[in-house]
């Protein structure tokens, strides 16, 4: 028995101490412990990471620094391989980049768009490398040409060329659909409409990858003429880039200045004469060349890690010295054949590696500390610092996360403190400058309020051992309602475009007027264009809930449903402004109008009545409802209704569910204010429910008569287990249902295969035990399109 599977309890008999006595839980019920531990632990990080990534990739405005970013990936990574059971097709580890913002029309990628997995220091390099030889089978020290990159920080995009053409601009979106941006990336100069060079050397169809970028000058000289505008200068090069491509109006993103380098192939097809396959990365950034694409001029192949040390050791000490932002060095094998035999894993190819550079360190006065309250009600205290400038973005405010967070550091307001950054975004605090603590400043430590600022509400752990403080206010608190309301036009839920930070704000925390429209999302179905023309508002951190501010301090005021112009005297209305001037005409009055934001926010909630019913369950904020869960039971229940008539039993019994999720429906249902929103929404003519489903009875009598399944995989059960290439887990889930077969999550006697990609764990080594086949991706396709037929041998591959 280990130390953590014993607990100690003091023994008193006839009052004479007894000495300590060990008491064992037992093994089961402490493994019980650290399993339920770490989905809690789980749950928060993927939340974390996925504000994050959301916050970054569709906002172009992010509220985390790279390196907690990055603390709270491989946390999570080492989670999952402690716990493989938490692995979901949902998991930031799984997954790519973020989603697709809205405004553009999807694009779908010829071949998936992966991202890069990152090292932090050269021992992680080192072990990266040595991996890399063993999975070529070569010798430790043998020969291998890496080719090394700067890590350009602007926005990745795909660019499709079919005969020497331009056909399609994508953004990476989720790797497999972006956005189509082809009219503004067609403003980009370095980017040619048509390749140049000898046409005999154009593939007939080819995806350019690479990084569309603002140079640190022309970022300057964009600021600079803001300021001289009366304007506030943008915070940053990288997210003004992405802001940019992402422009309605062309013209826009034409004005900017962005450039492009190429760092990558994606699809690539020959079809003219004799022109062989490239051999090498480095031999595609020649011809990408030839063709007046334009590529990095910092980038070198190198022989070894030696050479990859001198280049990383290069950029560290001149990263202020080139075109553009950098936050580390992309190091890629350069042939191609063995990036081939590499491969790649669900988000990241195997054969390069990110190597990032330390944050970036700077010196401010931490102002004030102020408390800020977020979707679920979690208090968080962040910083308010004199204004400075970290890695090319000027800082005012950075969170703290907890008041442990704030003592563990040690600072008080009044403190010079030290900030560190990776990247572009809100660094972090990292403690007081200790030979700055006696410069004469008046200090005070900071007190965590015993109370909501928001609603007044006493502060309270919510949890035994939470060190998060939260507003256990969730039906009224303006803070949590705004979260909630901006999480149900999110895309994974209702998917309300106009619906989203500001507008929530808006609704729920108005400047003016002084009783907001929206007390809970209750209302939401109701709003007119009386509740939203009056409304100002200033603009809030999603994550704190903290006013955000200009560089001068001053919050950001938005009036987001009204538009004004000024009414001139009869028959003056089109008078050149210049003569109105001159004759001295003066308006007569203002007229307030509902802006296209208002109209558009009321048609969008309109189509959002009857949407697909999983996307209302997520809208209703159930906790770990997300979309998987609510594809399920939207599919076997087909209504509300008849998800709360079901027993804990019927919901945890749905493949999907299970009995977490069950209980916290069941909770869900049983709260007052819960079942009011339930009504409002109804009355409103919300519909929840799936026209034309037969009901769960249905369901369940259609799997009780096993009726004859057909395709290639009929009466076979098939597991599938870790990672895979082009599977997401429903994705393969999915394919072996739609093929005839029965997707099973355990292995047994009874199960006919299983397909076990990247990290498959314990499944395939109960696999084996049984002497059930094992496939590996490629079997898995052979089987789902031939059948048992397709796969005669059973197939053995180490997973």
């Amino acid at each position: 028995m280990t130390e953590r599977n014993a607990k100690t309890q003091s023994v008193v008999l006839e009052d004479a101490p007894i000495d300590t006595v060990p008491v064992d839980r037992g093994e089961a019920a402490t493994a019980a412990d650290d399993q339920i531990a770490a989905q809690r632990r789980w749950a928060e990080l993927a939340e974390h990471i996925e504000a994050a990534r959301e916050a970054y990739y569709t906002r172009d405005a992010p509220e985390v620094s790279d390196a907690e970013y990055d603390v709270w990936m491989r946390e999570l990574t080492a989670l999952e391989a402690e716990f493989p059971s938490l692995v979901t097709p949902e998991s930031p580890t799984q997954t790519v980049g973020g989603v697709a913002a809205t405004g553009f029309a999807p694009a779908e990628h010829v071949e998936r768009m992966l991202s890069l997995d990152n090292v932090f220091s050269t021992g992680e390099l080192g072990d990266w490398a040595a991996k890399v030889h063993r999975d070529l089978g070569l010798a430790e020290g043998a020969r291998l040409d890496y080719l090394c990159e700067v890590k350009i920080d602007g926005l990745a995009i795909a660019l499709l060329y079919r005969d020497g053409v331009l056909e399609r601009a994508a953004t990476r979106g989720d790797g497999r659909t972006g956005e189509d941006v082809t009219a503004n990336a067609r403003t980009i100069e370095t980017i040619p409409q048509r390749l140049g060079g000898d046409p005999a050397t154009h593939p007939h169809l080819i995806e350019i990858r690479g990084e569309v970028f603002l140079g640190i000058e022309d970022f300057a000289a964009l600021n600079e003429q803001l300021v001289a505008a009366g304007h506030a200068p943008y915070a940053n090069p990288r997210n003004t880039a992405a802001g940019s491509l992402r422009q309605k109006d062309p013209k826009v993103t034409a004005s900017r200045n962005l450039r492009m380098y190429a760092h990558g192939v994606g699809a690539l097809q020959w079809t003219r004469g004799e022109h062989t396959e490239l051999a090498r990365q480095s031999d595609a950034y020649a011809l990408f060349e030839q063709w007046g694409v334009p590529v990095s001029p910092h980038n070198r192949v190198v022989d070894g890690l030696d050479g990859v040390h001198a280049m990383i050791e290069h950029y560290g000490e001149h990263r202020h010295s080139i075109e553009h932002e950098l936050d580390g060095i992309v190091v890629k094998v350069d042939t191609l054949a063995e990036q081939r035999r590499l491969g790649a894993t669900s988000r990241a190819p195997r054969w390069a590696i990110a190597y990032k550079y330390p944050p970036e360190e700077v010196n401010t006065r931490l102002l004030d500390i102020r408390i800020g309250v977020g979707r679920t009600g979690r208090a968080t205290p962040y910083a308010v610092m004199e204004p400075v400038k970290v890695a090319g973005s000027t800082v005012r405010q950075a969170t703290l996360h907890n008041k442990d967070v704030v003592a563990a550091k040690g600072v008080r307001i009044g403190d010079v403190v030290v900030l560190r950054k990776a990247g572009d975004v809100i660094p972090e605090i990292l403690g007081p400058v200790a030979a700055l603590a006696n410069d004469g400043h008046p200090r005070r430590d900071f007190v965590m309020p015993a109370e909501c600022p928001e609603c007044g509400t006493p502060l309270r752990a919510m949890k035994e051992g939470d060190v998060d403080l939260r507003c256990p206010n969730a039906e009224s608190c303006p803070a949590q309602v705004r979260g909630r309301v901006e999480h149900i036009g999110s895309r994974g839920g209702l998917d309300v475009e106009a619906l989203g930070e500001v507008t929530a704000a808006a609704l729920t925390q108005p400047q003016v007027p002084a009783n907001p429209p929206l007390r809970t999302e209750a209302g939401l179905f109701s709003l007119t264009l009386d509740d939203l023309v009056p409304i100002e508002v200033v603009v809030r951190d999603p994550e704190t809930g903290a006013p955000k501010v200009d560089d001068d301090g001053v919050a950001r005021v938005r009036r987001p449903f009204q538009k004004t112009s000024k009414v001139y005297p009869p028959g003056t209305e089109d008078m050149d402004p210049a003569e109105r001037r001159r004759a001295g005409i003066r308006k007569d009055h203002e007229l307030v109008e509902p802006s296209a934001q208002a109209t558009k926010l009321l048609d969008e909630l309109e189509l959002a009545r009857t949407k697909d019913l999983w996307r209302q369950l997520v809208a209703l904020n159930i906790r770990h409802v997300g979309p998987v869960a609510a594809r399920a039971l939207a599919d076997w229940f087909g209504s509300l209704d008849a998800i709360r008539a079901a027993s804990r039993e019927e919901l945890a019994a749905v493949d999907g569910v299970g009995p977490v999720i069950a209980d916290e429906l069941l909770a869900w249902f049983e709260v007052p204010w819960h079942q009011e929103i339930l009504d409002a929404w109804r009355a409103a003519g919300v519909r929840f429910a799936t026209p034309g489903h037969p009901g769960p009875e249905a369901m369940a009598a259609k799997a009780a008569e096993g009726a004859e399944p057909q395709g290639p995989l009929a009466g076979l059960t098939v597991v599938v287990t870790g990672s895979l290439v082009d599977f997401t887990r429903d994705g393969a889930k999915e394919a072996v249902i739609a093929a005839g077969g029965r997707s099973a999550g355990s292995v047994s006697k009874k199960t006919d295969y299983v397909v076990a990609g990247e990290k498959a764990g314990s499944k395939a080594a109960k696999a084996e035990e049984l002497g059930v086949p094992i496939l590996d991706e490629d079997g898995f396709k052979a089987l789902l399109e031939g059948g048992p037929a397709a796969v005669p041998l059973p197939v053995t591959t180490e997973p």
